[in-house]
């Protein structure tokens, strides 16, 4: 390909008409990826790193954790991170990119906030919460399970539909929240987030739907991130 300004002034003078420069035509940038997150946005942060992206190839979004998938479906968002396996029979999910811890959300005069760590076994003192509004069941039974290892059954008392109704909450002491210590990047003053140290780690993937083909810059990001899981 000619460099157009390399072209000396007698070669441009033999030209009988001017002649367009031998450059390929400049392309509009293809638009972000549009990637959903709930919680915490240093998760999603990290998927995107994974990828080998920057922030002006990635545009990431917050999801209603009550409805999560809702603006995958509608097409407002290109791919979501999703934490635990899915069984929605129109998704699809990568493979595992990386992992959230668990934890335990008090408020700062809980007997439990001073702690290094807790078990499970010992929320099965305390009122916890029950699924959001359209969270699978099934979903929801990964976060906060019906019951401990050892068979303590584990009260879902409180039904919320938002982090911040269900912060206030727990910094009144009314509930705890069974989590992930990824949620420490949006609690508030007045809010604790303590390890829970046997239960397994939270997977981390990205899903899409299955219907509708990924967008070739999407499916590159979603390729990019597994083979960065993958090193």
């Amino acid at each position: 390909m000619s460099d157009p300004t390399a072209l000396t002034a007698a070669s441009t003078a033999t030209r009988a008409t001017p002649v367009a420069p031998d450059v390929a035509p400049a392309t509009a940038p293809s638009r972000p990826v549009r990637l959903g997150y709930h919680g915490s946005a240093e998760v999603a942060a990290r998927v995107v790193r994974l990828a080998g992206q920057d922030e002006t190839a990635v545009r990431i979004e917050p999801y209603d954790i009550a409805d999560p998938f809702a603006e995958l479906r509608r097409g407002a968002q290109d791919v979501v991170i999703v934490k635990f396996a899915l069984r929605e029979p129109d998704l699809v999910t990568s493979g595992v990119l990386t992992h959230d811890a668990r934890a335990v959300v008090v408020g700062a005069a809980h007997p439990l906030a001073g702690r290094a760590s807790v078990s499970v076994e010992e929320l099965a003192d305390h009122d916890l919460f029950d699924r959001p509004g359209k969270l699978p069941g099934y979903v929801w039974d990964e976060v906060v399970p019906p019951r401990t290892p050892a068979g303590r059954p584990l009260r879902r008392e409180h039904r919320v539909s938002d982090v911040p109704t269900m912060m206030r909450l727990v910094a009144r002491g009314a509930a705890v929240h069974l989590s992930l210590v990824s949620i420490a990047d949006v609690a508030p003053p007045g809010i604790r987030v303590v390890p829970v140290h046997d239960l397994p780690a939270a997977p981390v993937a990205l899903a899409w739907c299955k219907e509708r083909e990924p967008a070739a810059h999407v499916a590159d990001f979603i390729a990019a991130a597994e083979a960065g899981a993958a090193r």
